[in-house]
């Protein structure tokens, strides 16, 4: 028995290792599709080799993919991998047949609802959460299982305690596997954003100001020229056509040089309330333009040290791209900061186009742009302002539903 539950946990251990081979540096292939077959094959090569019980039954480790998968996607993966367990159930036959059928409908209903929560928690609180949950399928399991025992032996007694063991260990050391998986991951892009934003910094400030000079006297230039009267109506709308031009490689410098390091004269020590107003008050008219209603609460006492100015024009870019979003039917752009645990909260809510797990991953990065004609550089702003701070952005964001950024600064003692 107990070697048969071994080799059922080493079948767990399958779709793991396949995702460290073939997926671990490349967070952003994972789908769906790919959890439920990975975990389709492992419940069914569990069920293949299960342990066989007096009455007839049979037991197997089918259940702990089951509630891995549905933990971290919910229903939409749940419920194919509900199909695929009561099938072969089904192919397999045996006296057991409906009393599986009940208690995985019962599981099926039950496990994804704490989905939500699931992904919400820390790391160490999900382990926890996996455990427990484990634990009480087991042991509902082995109760409805007891009633077809005629005598509950010592034999029996022994079965319930290795597999709830052994059910509870093996879950709680896949998700360890899988966190431990995901944390390196994740490390590593911080690592790769934080030095790219870096050399993206450096190189910006001493590129940014060799670039304005001369745009600044090719703008002069041509504003005189277009004054002038000697030049026909074809010439002055190129000479018009190109001070667009240029002011839009001006808008693009001034993103640039908004990248490079804090400077010491702008720096300040303060709750962001000021910042915050400023931005309201320049921002409001752009909102009302685009039918966007703009709701703004402050509850942040809170001290930290920044750059005036890179936050100002952080804060621009977050409401200018979210209002743009909202432009085609208008809508409500919520902006909440507070205070707690020694960190200011901010959280920007709006309810535009929205964006695909996809392009949420892809924030960020040079030359990506959701909108049209856009070069990125605003958001990497964005990133590259909150990563000086220390801080951390984190992207919720649905089709046809809106985007959530929630920005975590760490307030300094200095």
């Amino acid at each position: 028995m107990i070697e048969l539950l071994l080799i059922n946990f080493l079948f767990l251990l399958f779709p793991v290792l396949i995702y460290f081979i073939y997926f671990e540096n490349n967070l952003h292939i994972y789908s769906k599709k790919v959890v439920i077959l990975l975990s389709s094959i492992t419940m069914v090569l569990c069920m293949t080799f299960p342990i066989r019980l007096e009455p007839g039954f049979i037991f197997d480790l089918r259940y702990l993919p089951f509630i891995i998968a549905s933990l971290f996607a919910g229903y939409t993966v749940a419920f194919p991998l509900y199909i695929v367990l009561n099938l072969y159930r089904f192919i397999i036959g045996g006296d057991g047949l409906l009393p599986s059928l009940l208690f995985s409908t019962f599981v099926f209903i039950l496990v994804p609802l704490w989905s939500k929560k699931f992904n919400q928690v820390s790391s160490q609180n999900r382990i926890l959460m996996v455990g427990i949950i484990s634990f009480l399928t087991m042991a509902l399991y082995l109760s409805i299982l007891s009633a077809f025992f005629q005598t509950l032996n010592k034999e029996f007694w022994f079965f319930v305690i290795n597999v709830l063991t052994i059910h509870v260990a093996g879950i709680m050391i896949i998700m360890i596997l899988i966190e431990k998986i995901l944390f390196n991951v994740k490390s590593r892009e911080k690592i790769i954003d934080s030095d790219r934003l870096s050399v993206i910094g450096e190189l910006s400030a001493s590129i940014s100001h060799e670039i304005r000079n001369p745009l600044t006297v090719t703008n002069g230039f041509l504003q005189l020229l277009n004054k002038s009267k000697n030049i026909s109506q074809d010439e002055k709308r190129y000479v018009n056509l190109s001070l667009q031009e240029l002011k839009r490689a001006e808008r693009i410098v001034s993103d640039f040089l908004s990248l490079a390091k804090p400077q010491a004269k702008n720096m300040v020590s303060s709750t962001l309330k000021d910042e915050f107003e400023y931005v309201n008050n320049i921002m409001i008219a752009y909102a009302n333009i685009h039918h966007v209603d703009l709701q703004f609460t402050f509850k942040n006492n809170l001290i930290t040290r920044y750059d005036k100015n890179q936050i100002q024009q952080c804060l621009i870019n977050l409401y200018k791209n979210a209002i743009e979003s909202m432009k085609e039917k208008g809508g409500t752009l919520s902006i909440d900061v507070s205070g707690e645990k020694k960190k200011i909260i901010i959280k920007i809510k709006d309810t535009g186009i929205g964006m695909s797990i996809e392009e949420v991953l892809r924030l960020g990065r040079p030359y990506y742009s959701t909108k049209e004609g856009g070069t990125g550089l605003g958001m990497i702003m964005i990133y590259s302002t909150i990563n000086k701070l220390g801080g951390k952005i984190k992207v919720d964001s649905e089709k046809e539903i809106g985007t959530t950024f929630l920005i975590n600064i760490p307030v300094n003692k200095s």
